[in-house]
């Protein structure tokens, strides 16, 4: 078949080398221009380039909304369009313009975790597996029926990093199935269950704030979510910001107000956390390791040298 590809970063990466390796023919690629987003730097293997080196013609584009655009894809006479985190919506004169439609590949489950930086809001709302989706895409973003679906399982120590190269490596053969199905007429769609569906928006620096009246074990999801190379999971102390770079939940359980640095446990020290706390039924945050914003990190046994005062979501 002839293929045109939508996509950007690693995961539009991934999807165009999956496609030059395969028996199609990658006969237009359309890509973003480089971000300075701060999450659109993270994982930025580069399309263009990839496909320039293979003497594939190249769109930049924003926004697929021009005439131009739309000229040089019909003119391309594509079978199929593959699309990968293309980060804006396709109009149906382009993703209905192929025979075979447009195919889009999500990273995530759906009907859950349609939108934006699924496997870090996976991860943060404690779900057990996170994967990658093909679908036919419609009109409404992410709801198309399901062609295939691969999952992975969600470890107790697993980052969002650690999931990300897990699920980015079953792309390749997921586009690759997916092809060979559609090519060969025996592809089966599944309608989505929309009452299951579940659409998040696009993460920024403001999502990655410590409240510490969050459940102890949801604090712990959420700086394994903000892993390196993420930014951090940041609170501030002394009206310094400070990243949280490795926790636990505390063994023992701690009575006060959400914030106090109260005590050492183990390796580290607790933080009381959660809107119940002063119950002293609850477990608290244990800081391990933490990130000052010159750079330097530190053993949080190391840096919180006496134990009292706050630790606040502004300075």
């Amino acid at each position: 078949m002839r293929v045109v590809m939508f996509g950007y970063q690693t995961w539009g990466h991934r999807t165009l080398q999956a496609l030059l390796d395969s028996e199609h023919d990658v006969v237009l690629v359309v890509t973003h221009p480089a971000s300075d987003h701060v999450y659109e730097k993270i994982w930025s293997d580069s399309v263009a380039d990839l496909a320039a080196r293979h003497g594939v013609p190249v769109l930049l584009r924003n926004r697929p909304d021009d005439e131009e655009l739309l000229a040089a894809l019909k003119a391309a006479e594509p079978d199929v369009i593959v699309a990968n985190n293309w980060r804006t919506w396709l109009p149906p004169e382009i993703f209905g313009l192929p025979p075979h439609g447009t195919l889009n590949i999500h990273d995530s489950l759906l009907p859950s975790y349609a939108g934006f930086s699924p496997l870090i809001w996976a991860l943060i709302n404690g779900e057990r597996h996170v994967g990658v989706t093909a679908h036919r895409m419609d009109a409404e973003l992410d709801a198309g029926d399901v062609l295939l679906q691969r999952s992975v399982p969600v470890g107790a120590a697993d980052t969002a990093t650690d999931l990300f190269h897990r699920t980015v490596d079953l792309i390749g053969p997921l586009v690759t199935e997916s092809l060979d199905l559609i090519a060969s007429g025996r592809a089966v769609w599944t309608p989505q269950d929309r009452s299951r569906a579940t659409f998040f928006h696009k993460r920024a620096l403001e999502d990655s704030r410590i409240d510490w009246t969050w459940p102890a074990e949801d604090l712990e999801r959420l700086i394994r979510a903000q892993s390196d190379p993420y930014p951090s999971a940041f609170t501030h102390h002394r009206g310094e910001r400070l990243r949280i770079v490795s926790a636990a939940v505390s063994e023992g359980r701690y009575g006060g107000t959400p914030g106090r640095i109260f005590i050492r446990e183990g390796d580290g020290v607790v933080v009381v956390a959660g809107a119940g706390a002063r119950t002293g039924r609850l477990p608290g945050l244990l800081v391990r390791r933490v990130r000052t914003e010159d750079g330097a990190e530190h053993a949080a046994t190391d840096y919180f040298r006496t134990m009292g005062g706050y630790l606040t979501p502004r300075p």
